[in-house]
């Protein structure tokens, strides 16, 4: 090069500018440091100098003689890994790079990638290997550099740069001392060559940012624990624990013929307790393989216990703990503190405030470390500013904590969780409350104050956090009742009761009651002994629909309120004992304890128990056929509900309940004005009941203006029924049923639902409507079908 240079009149200044080529790259040229330049970079200087074909075709071998003995005559420093045995699944990961790193190199760009994760997740498998995928795309090869950024004291930035320069190609003298020197040299090297790069185990942005090329076709993959979130202009791939199906795959793959024999559900087994993690994967695999004598199912027995599942995972110099142990390492003090007492949280993912209340430090404290718990890996987000634990990195924690932590300073820091969680829960429940003397004006009993872990302002403030932590304040719960806290626990359900109405069918109410009872049981207060048992009968029979259990309960309930001489007492037990009979089937006798219920609500004064007690003989008598008593039944419940002094909420049930109910009976004997007269008067109030309950109202408004030839009318509210029944919440205030209104939620024998016929129609419409929501799909899927049938018949 020196000899072309000089023979033609040219300074390497003068080569530089006419070629393109970096005056620096051309002097380590002609002194024989870099020996085998990128085709391109060879044809640019070819031209500036003019060459003949003759020289043009000698030195252009001489280059590619130099770049084939480089890759291949020698073993290079830097070269790639050996790459693992078996890897399964990373498609759209493995697709995205590969079509990256394509793109940028055919349109001379550098690309440069981060692959994140968890320890133990594969991060440096997934780069070799995607980089061995890639090897023909980059023809000036491909260096591996491990950073070792776990390291108490990872790579250099000035050792990183040296490697990677000797690694391609720069003689070792000519590399500068300073450290921004080599790192400038890097970056022109890197400008010059089509090559891939793998940083592996990178530290921080501090650590990469310098060994990233500024310009050329060469691509870097970086790979860390840490998201890197400083570096800029980057694709980020992100790697998380395996589906069930590729880790069963793996571990196939790697276990061999003990996996061939395993009983698929074994397989699955040993992959769920290994978190689906690939290190955990393949340490179990490996495990299972060299000990002929053990089988899947004996592995998963081992994995079963969670004290000593991390020490069954080590296999040779390979273990989960000590890759987890690496990431706790690099955390601050305060981030491990709050990282072991994570550990304490019962449920499968937590916000912040909880967070703030195990390492005692405000929001912004525990915001502040769980990012850096989110940046190493140790945890992961789940959903808008919440996070969770893998599982294996859970009972990581579990272990610092017990080592790090002594016993009573963990007992103190679960109950001061315990605590808060409970205390939320009581002002959560207490929002849904009725005020006095008005039924949807919803108010705390309590003030909220700082107890709780959030401030509660609205009730769906209050739904909202009872949901999302409804685990926590249920394990809390148990906890409580474990350490004999029986007040707390009666006090805690006895908040939630009200909230229990819009949550039938998602929530924990059978247990919640179950716990409550047995608590009350333990107290003096007999008459709440009397109420935790019907909450608990009301729980079982509504929300799990064991009804011989929910008789039995609300049996014993009356029984005690008769020893104690309490009327009132007794009727309100045997209204759940009959709605237990009734929902299995045995109307007859339930029949017969709605009656004695009445007489004692009479005698007792108790007007709000009595009205809504006349509702339910009339539901009772439809569920009976006998239709003539049913309509008269509910003509008399509204007759009551305006003789008594019933209280306001009471009141609006019995009626709304009774009018849509009432509505639906005369359509069906073709009554139409009179039907049209209830179902309107129904439907105003209907509105706080929820989309389902409004809908079927639209729907019986619906067939009777279509029975009275208004199809207009008919179409518009068949349209609006198909509309809320179809996509409406699954409750709405007092819609699903309730321990304090035990006949808000009555049951839906499946087999109603099944028979298409007149009888179908009658306890479809009934059931519906007298239950105020009705939480039987086949009756919302019944009314559905119905509505549109009605569409039908008016547009034929």
């Amino acid at each position: 090069m020196r000899e072309f240079r000089r023979s033609v009149g040219m300074t390497i200044e003068q080569l530089a500018e006419a070629s393109g080529v970096s005056g620096r790259a051309i002097s380590d040229m002609e002194r024989g440091h870099s020996r085998a330049p990128q085709e391109r970079t060879l044809a640019a200087l070819v031209d500036a100098l003019r060459l003949d074909d003759g020289d043009r075709a000698g030195l252009t071998a001489w280059a590619r003689a130099e770049r084939s003995s480089s890759r291949v005559g020698r073993p290079r420093v830097g070269e790639l890994p050996r790459g693992v045995g078996a890897f399964v699944g990373r498609v759209p990961e493995s697709a995205s790079l590969r079509r990256h790193a394509l793109a940028a190199a055919a349109g001379g760009r550098t690309l440069v990638a981060v692959v994140y994760g968890p320890p133990g997740i594969g991060k440096t498998a997934f780069a070799v290997r995607a980089a061995g995928q890639l090897r023909e795309s980059f023809t000036d090869g491909q260096v591996y550099l491990d950073l070792r950024g776990t390291d108490p004291v990872p790579m250099a930035v000035g050792e990183a740069a040296a490697r990677l320069l000797r690694a391609l190609d720069v003689n070792p003298r000519s590399i500068a001392d300073d450290e921004q020197e080599r790192a400038g040299q890097l970056r022109a090297v890197l400008r010059e060559r089509r090559c891939l790069l793998v940083l592996d185990n990178a530290a921080d942005e501090g650590q990469v940012r310098p060994l990233l090329p500024g310009a050329g076709a060469a691509t870097v993959v970086v790979t860390s624990r840490r998201l890197l979130s400083g570096l800029d202009a980057v694709l980020r791939i992100g790697l998380a624990p395996l589906a069930p199906a590729e880790s069963a795959g793996l571990l196939r793959a790697i276990a061999g013929e003990a996996a061939d024999q395993a009983a698929g559900d074994d397989v699955h087994a040993v992959a769920r307790l290994c978190g689906h993690l690939p290190l955990a994967l393949r340490i179990a695999g490996t495990r299972l393989a060299s000990r002929p004598g053990w089988t899947m199912g004996h592995l998963a027995q081992r994995l079963s216990d969670e004290d000593r599942r991390l020490d069954h995972l080590v296999v040779g110099d390979l273990g989960v703990t000590a890759a987890f142990a690496l990431s706790y390492a690099q955390l601050s003090d305060p981030a491990k503190v709050m990282f072991r007492r994570l550990a304490h949280v019962p449920g499968p993912d937590f916000a912040a405030p909880l967070a703030a209340v195990l390492a005692q430090v405000d929001l912004c404290g525990a915001e502040q470390r769980l990012d850096e718990l989110v940046e190493l890996g140790l945890l992961q987000p789940a959903g808008l500013d919440r996070y969770r634990f893998h599982d294996l990195i859970r009972l990581f924690a579990t272990d610092r904590l017990r080592d790090e932590e002594p016993a009573p300073a963990r007992a103190a820091t679960e109950r001061r969780m315990v605590d808060r969680l409970l205390d939320t829960a009581v002002v959560a429940g207490r929002w849904f409350a009725p005020a006095p003397g008005d039924r949807r004006g919803l108010v705390p009993l309590a003030t909220p104050d700082d107890r709780g872990l959030v401030p509660l302002t609205t009730p769906e403030d209050a739904q909202h956090w009872l949901q999302a932590e409804a685990a926590g304040w249920l394990a809390a719960l148990r906890s409580a009742a474990d350490a004999g806290r029986h007040r707390r626990v009666v006090e805690v359900a006895e908040a939630l009761h009200w909230y229990a109405d819009r949550d039938v069918h998602g929530g924990p109410w059978p247990e919640v009651y179950r716990l409550s009872r047995d608590a009350a049981a333990r107290l003096a207060d007999r008459r709440q002994e009397i109420a935790h048992l019907k909450y608990h009968a009301w729980a079982v029979g509504v929300c799990a629909r064991r009804h011989d259990e929910s008789a039995a309960l609300a049996t014993a309930a009356y029984r005690l309120a008769a020893a104690l001489g309490d009327p009132k007492e007794q009727a309100d037990a045997l209204h759940h004992t009959a709605r237990a009979w009734r929902s299995g089937g045995q109307h007859a006798k339930a029949l017969g304890a709605y009656r004695r219920a009445l007489d004692l609500a009479g005698a007792a004064g108790d007007h709000d128990g009595y009205v809504q007690l006349r509702v339910a003989v009339a539901q009772t008598f439809v569920e009976l056929g006998r239709f003539g008593e049913a309509l008269e039944e509910f003509r008399a419940a509204l007759r009551e509900v305006d003789a008594r002094p019933v209280a306001p909420g009471p009141a609006e049930v019995a009626q709304v309940t009774a009018r849509a109910a009432l509505a639906w009976l005369l359509v069906e004997l073709e009554r139409w004005p009179e039907a049209l007269d209830q179902a309107t008067r129904a439907l105003l109030p209907a509105a706080g009941y929820g989309a389902r309950f409004t809908g079927r109202i639209h729907l019986t408004l619906g067939r009777a203006h279509a029975g009275l030839g208004a199809t207009d009318r008919a179409r518009a509210h068949l349209t609006r029924a198909i509309g809320l029944l179809a996509d409406g919440p699954q409750s709405g205030p007092a819609e699903t049923g309730s321990a304090s209104t035990p006949e808000s939620q009555p049951p839906c024998p499946r087999r109603l639902c099944e028979v298409e016929s007149p009888a179908w129609a009658w306890h479809q419409g009934v059931a519906l409507y007298a239950h105020v929501g009705g939480h039987c799909a086949h009756h919302r899927a019944g009314a559905v079908r119905l509505a549109r049938s009605a569409l039908a018949a008016l547009a034929g």
